[in-house]
């Protein structure tokens, strides 16, 4: 077990480093050099999908029908729980993953001095204070102090900088990072957990944010059963009252508890999510948590890393300012002259690139080439020029150069001054005998942004989406990408990421570690905003995991796609807005779903207590709810293919209003059953099996009006529904009626009833869906539907 703090160990010799004692004593004292596996349990997970609140239902539901001895109807309710606790289960584990990607990222091996002598040993077993080998091509294996020797690191996975770092005797260095220049000794500092590495892995473990999807479920259910709860409990009253036997009591309660339970809510989120991702994958977008698609609906601000995800990850001359009488090409090709070819160093494979798109002409050979050295801070060559004559050329740190050239030369500046000023790294170039270097000009490097970064921020903005960067770049370089892509606003000062954070305050968020950009998306999460991240490396999976919806772009870290709830397949971000647009139509045929649950099952709690005051009978029977839950509640999944276009603006889960209008529509919809109904018995004389038949097929053609009447929000003709939704209408009509006309599971009713109770329901839909319209206006329920609607 990893103890939760890490006391300074005492320094070891620094030639002989840790002995075996010592090292076996701290291991146990600190705990491996690991970052532990979550506690996976798969069976606990399939569990807990059901213990929840639609499983409770419909688990009590089981248990009333074998208390009553209906196997068969006890058979059907436990398929339909199983239904959707397996619709669920695939979209956990993903932390398990996230922690997978990271871990393989750390070095296997490491070099360390033991008992004053090197040994290879398992980088999970060094400890604090271990004296460590960073060389060529290795893996910092934990976070270190280098304590001899120069390096030049790779953290941009860590960090999100571009440029790499030259690291000497007093550096710190982090777990992760890769050596991609010179050799170096160092002392561990920290190991497992406590490392940068490590504090991000557990950020990951522990990152979560409760879906807005979970609230809305949590919600319906909540003010289905406060309504309901209130519908059962006047009728057990009731029954008890009328001193029935206590069979029929529970057969009354168990109706009740039938009609209330929205059975299949929860899998249609999932298939509503499930449709949008197939429709995603084909626009180059894969998510790898279908919640992300849900949360993309109700997004207003998305975070965006800078480098590798707004930049290309790529550095660039920018501008070259030349001195003298010397040409910026030539300038370019001093430079390249004291680059070096071929290597992984992005500054001269940069500059040589520049310098041949520039038309190098080749007038000078090199004979001799030093590359970059971290102490010095310079590179350097000695070439031939085209008279035969030798010259020393030498590009490096702008402090540097300007120590080698004379004095008067340093007053010429103000060009480098207004480039740095701008945020971009300059370099200077100088040129000479070896001994008397005059100075030739100042080359700019900067990371540029994507081609279509700018684009990404219009279309954003159109949707209603603040778009926010983070970065751990300097301000002025941060600055300078947010003015290029158009991005206006504030830069947050330097200093701890806030508790809470309104988007509108700030445009640019600088100089932040992966701690940081985890706290800020809290931090807006606590304001109330529904987050996106958008990030490349290492440094951004705790933000990926804890925002709603987490994006890796298609050249991200393994870490940041596990970590992400989606990943771009294609190169660039038009993905990110189309996976916007799909979530907000999969919320729309969510929210069309969640109307009609609320309408069908307001409808049929109050209309089995209607039908008790009328007839003093119970009309329905649980076997026919059965019926009704399985005609109706999974034919009407076909919702989550409905034609529908995205909204202009982002969306949220209003259930308050929901609730009422979905309410409204259902007393609109009991209304007309009860209308028929009286009739029946005044009229038609049927008798009280008969009225059950009618009244399931009243609530059944009922129901299906009032779906085509909640699923646009002005009049049920505005947009032609989806093929899959006739057909399910369709089926649910020919069913109900061929179970009346047969008389299976009920009283067998003429054609003729059967007729005229169609017709009723299609009078009710033409005629409420006038005062619907003004309605849903009036309570604000989104418009989704217009002459552009589509389907996936």
């Amino acid at each position: 077990m990893i103890k939760s703090a890490q006391e300074t160990p005492p320094e070891p010799k620094p030639d002989s480093g840790l002995t075996s004692a010592q090292a076996q004593e701290r291991l146990a004292r600190f705990g491996a050099n690991a970052v532990a596996d979550p506690d996976t349990r798969p069976l606990r997970h399939a569990i807990e999908k059901f213990w929840a609140p639609v499983p409770w239902m419909l688990e009590a539901a089981i248990a009333l029908e074998l208390v009553l001895g209906k196997s068969l109807e006890a058979a059907i309710i436990a398929l339909l729980l199983v239904f959707n606790a397996a619709l669920g289960l695939f979209q956990e584990g993903r932390a398990q993953a996230t922690l997978a990607a990271l871990k393989s990222r750390l070095a296997l091996n490491a070099s360390v001095r033991r008992d004053g002598a090197w040994h290879i040993v398992p980088a999970a077993e060094l400890v604090p204070g271990d004296l460590v080998k960073l060389s060529l091509g290795a893996v910092v294996p934990a976070d270190v102090r280098l304590v001899e020797g120069e390096v030049r690191l790779d953290q941009s996975l860590l960090t999100g900088e571009s440029v790499p770092v030259d690291a000497g005797a007093g550096s710190l260095s982090y777990a992760g990072a890769l050596v991609q220049r010179g050799e170096a000794v160092a002392q561990v500092t920290a190991t497992g957990a406590r490392t940068r590495f490590g504090r991000t892995a557990e950020l990951v473990r522990t990152a979560h944010a409760v879906s807005s999807q979970q609230n809305a479920v949590l919600h319906v259910v909540r003010n289905l059963a406060l309504v309901n709860s209130a519908v059962i409990a006047l009728l057990v009253g009731y029954g008890l009252w009328l001193k029935w036997p206590p069979a029929a009591i529970v057969s009354l309660g168990l109706t009740a508890l039938l009609s209330a339970i929205p059975v299949a809510l929860p899998a249609t989120f999932t298939l509503a999510a499930a449709f949008g991702a197939r429709f995603l994958v084909k626009q180059g977008v894969l998510p790898t948590r279908l919640s992300a698609i849900d949360e993309a609906a109700s997004m207003d601000v998305l975070c965006m890393d800078k480098t590798g995800t707004l930049t290309q990850n790529a550095l660039r001359v920018t501008a070259v300012r030349a001195l003298r009488d010397l040409s910026e090409a030539r300038v370019l090709e001093l430079a390249a002259l004291a680059s070096a070819e071929g290597g992984q160093d992005p500054v001269d494979a940069a500059i040589r690139a520049a310098a041949a798109a520039s038309g190098m002409r080749g007038l000078q050979r090199r004979l001799a080439f030093m590359p970059f050295d971290p102490a010095t801070r310079i590179a350097q060559a000695m070439v031939i020029d085209a008279d035969g004559s030798q010259r020393r050329v030498v590009k490096g740190a702008l402090a540097t150069v300007l120590q080698l050239v004379p004095p008067a030369a340093r007053a010429t500046t103000d060009a480098a001054e207004a480039l740095l000023a701008q945020g971009y790294r300059v370099l200077g170039v100088a040129a000479g005998s070896a001994e008397n270097l005059t100075l030739a000009g100042f080359v700019a490097l900067s990371d540029p942004p994507r081609a279509d970064s700018a684009q990404l921020i219009v279309e954003l903005h159109a949707l209603g989406v603040r778009t926010v960067m983070v970065t751990g770049d300097a301000a002025t370089t941060a600055a300078v990408i947010a003015r290029q892509i158009g991005l206006d606003g504030p830069v947050y000062p330097p200093g701890p990421m806030p508790a809470q954070v309104h988007a509108s305050e700030y445009a640019v968020f600088a100089g932040v570690l992966p701690e940081d950009k985890f706290k800020l998306v809290k931090g807006f999460q606590a304001r109330g905003h529904v987050v996106g991240m958008c990030g490349d490396g290492a440094n951004d999976a705790p933000a990926l995991r804890q925002a709603q919806m987490g994006i890796a772009v298609s050249s991200a870290t393994d870490v940041a796609k596990s970590a992400a709830g989606m990943v771009l397949t294609e190169p660039g971000l038009a993905g990110v807005v189309a996976a916007v647009r799909t979530g907000r139509m999969a919320f729309q045929r969510v929210l069309s779903y969640t109307l009609n649950v609320i309408t069908k099952k307001t409808v049929q709690a109050l209309f089995l207590a209607v039908g008790l005051l009328l007839t003093g009978q119970a009309i329905l029977t649980p076997f026919l709810m059965v019926l009704v839950m399985v005609t109706g509640d999974l034919l009407g999944m076909a919702l989550t293919v409905d034609n529908v276009q995205s909204t202009a603006r982002p969306n949220r889960w209003q259930i308050d209003r929901i609730t009422l209008a979905g309410v409204l529509v259902g007393l609109g919809e009991l209304t007309y059953c009860t209308g028929m109904l009286a009739i029946a018995m005044r009229e038609w004389r049927l008798d009280v099996d008969a009225l059950r038949t009618l009244a399931f097929l009243l609530v059944v053609f009922g129901n299906q009006a009032t779906c085509y009447i909640n699923r646009d929000r002005r009049h049920w003709w505005s947009s032609r529904p989806s093929n899959w939704l006739i057909a399910s209408s369709v089926a649910d009509v020919a069913i109900a009626s061929t179970l009346a006309l047969a008389g299976i599971g009920m009283m067998a009713v003429p054609g003729g009833i059967v007729a005229l109770t169609l017709g009723g329901a299609i009078a009710f839909l033409l005629v409420f869906d006038l005062l619907r319209a003004p309605l849903f206006a009036r309570l604000q329920i989104s418009d989704s539907h217009g002459s552009d609607a589509r389907s996936f």
